[in-house]
């Protein structure tokens, strides 16, 4: 292994093998470090799957020329647990084999390796394969935004960097009472909306430094440059407001408030939603990890959170 293959995964990723041979588990020991990967390795697919079932691998790969079951049942075998249908599949088969009568649009495999197979092929074709299982299990999925590894991820290497940023955490006031009486349906639909709006602004305001995830439910975080940041916040703010009162029926927007349930179960009457942004700069070096951030950015939501109406607060101690 060259000084160059440098460990992509913030701990060595688990891998199963399943070969009649050798020769795959040992081309994986020449395109990675130990530092990077875990092999285990079997020859037989029948008797991995109760192995798999108790400690599932990162990664699976079986092979298709298996001695004792086709290798593509084996995979059916495993999609077919709810469980284990986001567990990346990668399947393996001579280059000559491919004019067999498979319907690859059922097969439910996440990667193609075909032999003759090279090691830098097949270390690129893995962690291809690692880093885009990675980002579907991290995506919202209602959004499809990044989730709260790629979040973490993206704040503490920007700290890690000693670069400056702005880090701003929004949610929506008055969300749940929405919910609760318009139905989780017509939620999501506000969500969609506001996870438009963000990305739309974000993007236009920061180009390709902008970043844009979901925490979840109606939690979400952007990061630009500080200079940006300000202005990405006005701009959110004025189009949420703009386009959230059409959400709610027409009474309900005539009136400006809608009749709901709060959380001790009392009705009461709840404003039209809005947005509050909270915003953490890094500058100079002041973070040295993420929870710093997210922990000056709780305390500065509160304070977004007493104004009934959308609006953003910036910490003026770091500004």
């Amino acid at each position: 292994m060259s000084e160059e293959h440098l460990c992509l995964f913030p701990r060595p990723q688990k891998i199963m093998v399943l070969s009649p041979g050798e020769d795959l588990a040992a081309l994986f020991a020449m395109a990675f470090s130990p530092d990077e990967i875990e092999v285990t390795a079997l020859s037989r697919g029948r008797g991995a799957v109760e192995l798999l079932f108790i400690d599932p691998p990162d990664l699976l790969v079986v092979d298709h020329d298996l001695a004792d079951i086709p290798g593509l049942d084996l995979v059916g075998m495993v999609k077919s647990e709810n469980v284990y249908r986001q567990l990346p599949v990668a399947f393996v088969m001579d280059e000559a084999a491919l004019g067999e009568d498979i319907d690859w649009c059922a097969a439910e495999v996440d990667e193609l390796l075909t032999r003759p197979l090279t090691a830098p092929v097949l270390r690129a074709r893995v962690s291809l394969t690692l880093a885009r299982a990675s980002r579907s299990l991290d995506a919202n999925p209602l959004t499809k935004l990044p989730g709260n590894t790629s979040i973490i991820g993206r704040i503490q290497e920007l700290i890690d960097r000693k670069e400056d940023f702005a880090l701003a955490y929004a949610d929506l006031d008055y969300f749940k009472s929405f919910n609760d009486k318009y139905g989780f349906s017509r939620g999501d639909e506000v969500l969609m909306m506001t996870a438009r709006i963000l990305v739309n602004t974000v993007r236009s305001v920061g180009g390709a430094k902008a970043f844009v995830g979901h925490v979840g439910g109606d939690d979400f975080v952007f990061i630009l440059p500080i200079d940006r940041v300000e202005e990405a916040c006005r701009a959110v703010v004025g189009s949420f407001d703009d386009i959230v009162p059409h959400f709610y029926d027409a009474e309900d927007r005539e009136h400006g408030y809608i009749q709901s349930v709060d959380r001790e179960g009392n009705r009461r009457s709840f404003p039209l939603m809005a947005i509050s942004i909270a915003v953490v700069f890094n500058r100079d070096g002041r973070l040295t990890h993420f929870g710093e951030a997210s922990q000056a950015a709780m305390t500065l939501k509160k304070k977004a959170k007493e104004n009934p109406r959308s609006c953003y607060v910036l910490d003026k101690r770091q500004a």
